[in-house]
């Protein structure tokens, strides 16, 4: 076993804590139990932390499984950055700002930009809106009434579950092109969904959130470091400061209710006792690591689907790209980002395309997806049509997100179970939010919350400071 214990940590009151599942969930909760002065024991089965959020060597660059951004409004993934030292090595724009190219459009046409204002919502976005250039005139005005309607929506009502957002979309006058070049844009990267696909309920959660909330809450953050120095290196060393013992390439096999009121928490060689136990890992394994009698209906864990992201990564041997990011439309392209400088690429420039709702590309071969996104990338950036390809490679995720289909709300359970002292971590987990790093770093911070009510203890007040930020 590989582990850390560091010294500098709270005193712990004698009760113990495992937490099961390192990734940002598990490490969350980790952390904030152990701010608390309780012992935590955390177990991963992989070779690293991070969880679905992580990089890897290819050669000399380092490379992220997949590109990875979050929101100001995002507020506790940016207590968990604070918390292991790392906001300022994922920063966050001024100011929203996303250029949009048009493949379909006259070169010299394509770009169009979203970006705010300094004015109160939703005057915030009034002027980039009102010169889209991606949207007829018609849609422009149409899209302002909708996103009001929107914002009239009550997130708490379960009837949003139950409804799709693009069929929500089309009865608000949303055209085909308006919920493409606008809605489907923001959506498909945050739900990893398209609309007619979305639950009603978590896309009216993302736009209210992000978009009609605060002028700020859109803009956007990422890591200018590989994910892994944030969510495997830095984490493992505030852990190891709180006084956490972390196991990584520990499998947890099973896990049971003792006689006396604690649990057992079984891995290969060693078996641990624990007053609490959190299980912050995929639903799938949450099924299986349950007890009997834990939740109502374990199986409904079981009909949480899952969606898929593919990562296309591209080295060119010149630069061909002079923006840090861009969308785009009219093409199979998404979301591409500057990856150089993270992956310590020294010479050309390291493309990354971020390709969600990738159902059906995410077992296509590399030949075949070189062969479509190649071509697609000289479309869009000149620049390409005379630079050499140096390196092509793909990422899947097959399971990256729970897939966010209406109904799935009320699948997602709470973070207490039925099984005292037993409590459930995630990003599919009811957070209210979709999955994502925000919901993750919730999850983690409301397991450790109930763990810290059943045990007694006071919660840490820092730790709860982003919910009032929210």
């Amino acid at each position: 076993m590989t582990h850390g214990t560091g010294s500098q940590g709270p005193v712990a009151d004698g009760r113990h804590t495992v937490v099961v599942g390192g990734g940002l969930a598990g490490v969350t909760a980790a952390l904030a139990l152990a701010d608390a002065g309780v012992h935590v024991t955390l177990l991963e089965g992989r070779p690293r932390l991070g969880g679905l959020a992580f990089s890897f060597q290819r050669g000399e660059l380092t490379v992220d499984n997949g590109q990875h951004v979050y929101l100001r409004c995002c507020t506790a993934y940016r207590w968990f950055l604070d918390r292991i030292e790392g906001a300022a090595l994922a920063p966050l724009q001024d100011r929203l700002d996303v250029p949009v190219l048009d493949a379909a459009r006259p070169a010299g046409r394509r770009l169009g930009r979203l970006r705010r204002d300094a004015l109160p919502v939703p005057l915030h976005l009034g002027r980039s809106l009102a010169t889209y250039p991606h949207l007829s005139l018609a849609d422009r005005a149409k899209v302002g009434r909708a996103a009001l309607a929107l914002k009239g929506l009550d997130l708490a009502d379960p009837a949003l579950d139950t409804q799709d957002f693009g069929s929500w979309l089309a009865a608000h006058g949303q055209s085909e092109r308006a919920i493409e070049a606008l809605w489907d844009l923001v959506g498909v990267a945050t739900l990893n969904a398209v609309a007619g696909d979305a639950s009603l309920g978590l896309a009216a959660m993302v736009f209210k959130t992000g978009l009609l909330s605060d002028p700020g809450a859109a803009d956007i953050g990422w890591a200018r470091v590989p994910l892994g120095d944030l969510h495997d290196r830095l984490a493992r060393k505030a852990l190891d400061s709180a006084g956490v013992r972390t196991e990584v390439r520990t499998r947890v096999t099973s896990v049971s209710h003792n006689g006396d009121g604690g649990w057992s928490v079984q891995v290969p060689g060693e078996t641990l006792q624990a007053d609490a136990v959190v299980l912050a890992v995929p639903q799938r394994e949450a099924h299986d690591l349950l007890p009997a009698g834990a939740l109502d209906a374990p199986e409904r864990l079981l009909e949480i689907g899952t969606a898929p992201i593919l990562n296309v990564h591209v080295v060119y041997d010149r630069k061909v790209l002079a923006r840090p990011f861009f969308a785009a439309l009219g093409t199979p392209v998404q979301w591409v980002f500057d990856r150089t400088e993270a992956s310590g690429l020294r010479e050309g420039q390291y493309l990354a395309l971020s390709q969600s709702v990738a159902q059906d590309e995410i077992d296509e071969p590399v030949a075949v997806l070189r062969r479509r996104y190649l071509p697609e990338l000289e479309r869009l950036l000149p620049l390409t049509r005379g630079a050499e390809v140096s390196d092509f490679f793909v990422t899947r995720e097959r399971t990256a997100t729970f897939a966010p289909t209406p109904g799935v709300g009320r699948l997602r359970p709470g973070a207490r179970t039925k099984a005292s002292g037993l409590y459930l971590a995630g990003a599919w987990t009811a957070t209210g939010w979709p999955a994502t790093m925000e919901s993750a770093v919730r999850s983690g911070v409301g397991a450790a919350d109930a763990v810290l009510g059943a045990l007694g203890r006071p919660r840490p007040q820092h730790l709860f400071e982003f919910e009032e930020a929210a």
